[in-house]
């Protein structure tokens, strides 16, 4: 049995995500309180594995994730895990929504349920807590104010012995939250799917006019999908950036590689974050045919190459 580090206490969304995969839930779950701790003790070797949030879609990069992974860290991501996030409104037995004169959550949490608050809780004061599993266990545990209630998971008001008094409150229903899960590097890649992607980081050589240009040229020359750009300070200078990109495919995929291969080679230094099993929905046609039109072209190199005649020796 794998340990799997996360971000604590229990009941937040990271252990929602985390749970929400059967065989992960298998596992022995360490709770830390903030992901560079996850990351830390995964490289570390006091865990196995990581589990934390690198994207949310409301929010954007989760930075202080990405920042850890790029430039403190060498792990590989091993899989990822898209969570709907749902806010819900949680108080003890007996105290009904017209009662409650105190609201207690995590700031974003605050800010992201600004809509019902203004609707059916104009009256209420805010509560800051260090995360929404923290502010129901406040709220259970009595340290907060009388007639309060908490922002949170469902899985925090089960751990808790809390009610749901209003589910899904949140101002966006369709926000959700990106988690991976990463081990040391010697866990090696998962093997392709069908339905993979890929995490890398991109440090040019020379900052350049077009050099930018350049190195998404290679991508678009072979038709590859990326699902995300960004841009991320180097931490050495001002003006000096990196570049997160994922792409569709995996590295055992001829197309995928050779543009690695011809990025890495001439245009920029490449950090592998990893290839793993992308979620949702895709079609890989596209790719297939790619990869195919990639091997195809290299044997007919090679059958050609293998007819060079040899040079001739004189005496």
């Amino acid at each position: 049995m794998a340990t799997i580090a996360y971000l604590g206490p229990p009941g937040t969304f990271s252990e929602e995500a985390l749970l929400s995969e059967a065989d992960l839930a298998e596992h022995e779950l360490v709770d830390l309180p903030t992901f560079p701790d996850v990351l830390a003790a995964v490289a570390g070797g006091r865990t196995d594995l990581g589990f934390v949030a690198v994207e949310n879609a409301i929010e954007g990069t989760v930075n202080v994730t990405v920042d850890a992974l790029v430039f403190e860290h060498d792990l590989l991501i091993q899989r990822e895990v898209v969570l709907p996030i749902h806010q819900h409104l949680l108080a003890p037995a007996g105290l009904g929504l017209d009662q409650v004169e105190h609201v207690v959550s995590f700031p974003v949490a605050l800010a992201q349920c600004r809509r019902f608050f203004g609707e059916r809780l104009s009256g209420a004061r805010e509560v800051a807590a260090p995360s929404t599993s923290d502010a129901a266990r406040m709220v259970a545990a009595g340290e907060c104010p009388p007639r309060s209630a908490a922002i949170g998971t469902r899985l925090a008001a089960k751990l808790y012995d809390l009610e749901v008094l209003t589910d899904s409150i949140e101002d966006h229903p369709e926000n959700a939250t990106r988690f991976v899960l990463v081990a040391r590097p010697e866990a090696g890649l998962p093997a392709p799917t069908g339905h993979d992607r890929t995490s890398i980081v991109l440090f040019q050589r020379h900052n350049a006019p077009g050099s930018l240009h350049a190195i998404l040229g290679e991508f678009a020359a072979r038709g590859l999908d990326l699902t995300k750009l960004e841009s991320r300070p180097r931490k050495q200078a001002l003006g000096q950036y990196c570049f997160l990109i994922d792409v569709v495919g995996h590295i055992a995929d001829e197309v995928v590689a050779d543009c690695l291969r011809q990025v890495h080679a001439s245009l920029a230094e490449v950090k592998l974050l990893g290839c793993y099993p992308a979620t949702g929905e895709g079609s890989d046609a596209r790719r297939a045919e790619a990869t195919q039109a990639f091997r195809d072209a290299a044997a007919w190199v090679d059958a050609w190459r293998q007819r060079i005649r040899p040079e001739p020796r004189h005496p």
